[in-house]
């Protein structure tokens, strides 16, 4: 999986569109995740997900090759919150 093909990937899922027919699977893990075990008939993998910035916001992401899978976690807030005082 090269680094272009999956910026477009996780450029996709930032704007909530799926992936178009024939491609590689994608699947959302828990907010702030660096590291996914993908677990296949019982075996578990370690998924090492790098960084992509989309739109100003941080998503992590990775590729198995296992199961054709890309792997996004969003690794920034969204919203705003209150400053300290």
């Amino acid at each position: 999986m090269n680094e272009m093909l999956m910026q477009q990937i996780v450029e996709r899922f930032s704007q909530k569109s799926g992936p178009e027919a024939g491609e590689i699977k994608v699947m959302q893990v828990p907010d702030f995740k660096t590291v996914y075990v993908e677990h296949i008939d019982g075996v578990g993998r370690s998924i090492v997900l790098s960084e992509y910035k989309v739109d100003g916001k941080k998503y992590w992401a990775g590729y198995s090759s296992n199961s054709a899978t890309v792997f996004i976690s969003l690794a920034s807030r969204t919203g705003i919150y209150p400053s300290k005082i």
